[in-house]
């Protein structure tokens, strides 16, 4: 479903030239869930805005279900969620979860959630109550709970998610992780997921993959064993703290790398 083919994207500005990626390939399958980990800096935004066609690599290639990703995104194949869920602040709950749907109100029906579907999903995510409240009388998780069934709404067939859960605190991402998980159980799109939180991507991705920085380029894949579906109680188990470990062992090798390149002088 989306295949990343030796991508590389320099960035120039007042403080020089900085390589946000270097040779990246990869590959996401139909209905796969990848999370992407790694150091700040290493190029996981820049990959996601990548994929999502709001750059143009300087070299290499993107296919999205054999488009290239900037006609994937014309053609709504990418649904795109932020670390802000960017709600019209005028608009209630319902009205915000619909407004995919209403800007692509000429797509076919079966690509875009009824109304009736929106109002099922916002029940789902336990906001039936709030529908015509407005966004600054919901919590953080509940603003985000609203951009997630947006996201949904467009039935996208690839997830594109940079952090979307970063701004909230430990108890509320975990239970919006696996709303998340509720959620893309009914249509198994392909999901690109960026976090820098390893409980996070070991709970929710059947790949992690492990990024190094300086510049940014794939160091790691690690193919998380876990069962399907996924629940909170998993966490405590011991299969799922020996995956958090495994993931955790490829970051440190990815670190000694790095500092023993350093000192031999290597950048």
């Amino acid at each position: 479903m989306i295949d990343v083919e030796s991508v590389s994207k320099t960035f120039s500005g007042r403080a020089g030239t900085v390589t946000a990626l270097h040779d990246v390939s990869l590959q996401v399958a139909e209905g796969e869930f990848v999370a992407v980990v790694g150091p700040s800096g290493c190029g996981k935004s820049t990959l996601l805005r990548l994929v999502a066609g709001l750059i143009e690599p300087d070299s290499g290639r993107i296919r999205i279900a054999g488009e290239s990703a900037v006609d994937a995104r014309n053609d709504k194949l990418l649904g795109f969620a932020p670390q802000s869920p960017a709600l019209l602040p005028w608009a209630t709950v319902r009205a915000n979860a619909r407004l995919l749907t209403r800007v692509n109100s000429k797509m076919a029906a079966s690509r875009v959630a009824s109304p009736a579907e929106i109002d099922e999903l916002l029940t789902r995510v336990g906001l039936e109550d709030f529908s015509d409240a407005l966004p600054h009388e919901l919590s953080g998780g509940m603003r985000q709970r609203v951009g997630l069934v947006r996201t949904f709404a467009l039935h996208a067939p690839v997830l594109l998610m940079d952090e979307p859960f970063a701004a909230l605190d430990e108890f509320v991402r975990t239970e919006m992780r696996y709303l998340l998980l509720d959620l893309w159980e009914r249509n198994r799109a392909s999901v690109v997921f960026v976090t820098h939180s390893l409980s996070e991507a070991v709970s929710l991705a059947d790949r992690i993959i492990v990024m190094g920085a300086q510049p940014g380029r794939i160091e790691y894949v690690h193919t998380v064993s876990l069962a399907r579906p996924r629940r909170l109680e998993q966490e405590d188990e011991l299969a799922f703290l020996s995956e958090l470990r495994a993931v955790r062992r490829l970051l440190s090798m990815k670190d000694r790398a790095v500092d023993s390149g350093r000192m031999r002088g290597v950048r």
